[in-house]
């Protein structure tokens, strides 16, 4: 089973198009860790921004999502979405990896690991900061794949990464540079 999982595209539509044509076609299916249309107040608005388009591309898109809502996304951008954007928590359950969704805001990580253990989940997945990382403690897996937006992005290089989960493990891609910076088995 491969898993997508994004965060933080903030209307992007140019990045959302280049990230399904080369990592995220094939996926069985695609987490976005919050705020996916609206590029909110502290974000500069780029000049691919374009969150019509962005929510007409996800809507045709054929392979199913998982939304957490995050602190950008309202319930103007849910009439848009035909993709339930739920608040604040998604859970899902593959095969036999329990995964716990937040998009992170007021959260430290210490409460986000005592919360994936309250709920068994083998991996929480945030967004928020458009910084990758990954991080295990206490048999749970904390994953934030960061923001695939370049010119959103808070790493060090302002590169774009999302991640993939496949066969319980994960890797953190640069989508600018299209190599792996972060990977760790669950």
């Amino acid at each position: 089973m491969k898993i997508g999982v994004i965060s933080d595209t903030h209307g992007c539509s140019a990045t959302w198009e280049k990230i399904y044509d080369q990592y995220l076609y094939d996926a069985d299916f695609i987490i976005h860790a919050g705020d996916v249309l609206y590029h909110g107040p502290r974000n500069p608005v780029l000049p691919e921004y374009n969150p019509s388009r962005l929510a007409e591309a996800l809507n045709a898109c054929p392979v199913p999502f998982i939304v957490a809502a995050g602190n950008c996304d309202s319930e103007v951008d849910s009439m848009v979405l035909d993709i339930p954007v739920q608040s604040p928590y998604s859970y899902a359950i593959v095969n036999d990896l329990r995964i716990l969704v937040t998009h992170g805001q007021n959260q430290t990580e210490e409460k986000l690991f005592a919360l994936a253990q309250q709920v068994k989940a083998d991996l929480i997945i945030t967004g928020h900061t458009h910084i990758a990382a990954l991080k295990q403690q206490n048999g749970v897996t904390h994953l934030n794949p960061g923001s695939p937006v370049s010119g959103l992005s808070k790493q060090v290089d302002q590169h774009g990464t999302l991640a993939i989960v496949t066969n319980r493990k994960i890797s953190v891609i640069d989508i600018d540079a299209g190599k792996i910076i972060m990977e760790e088995s669950i």
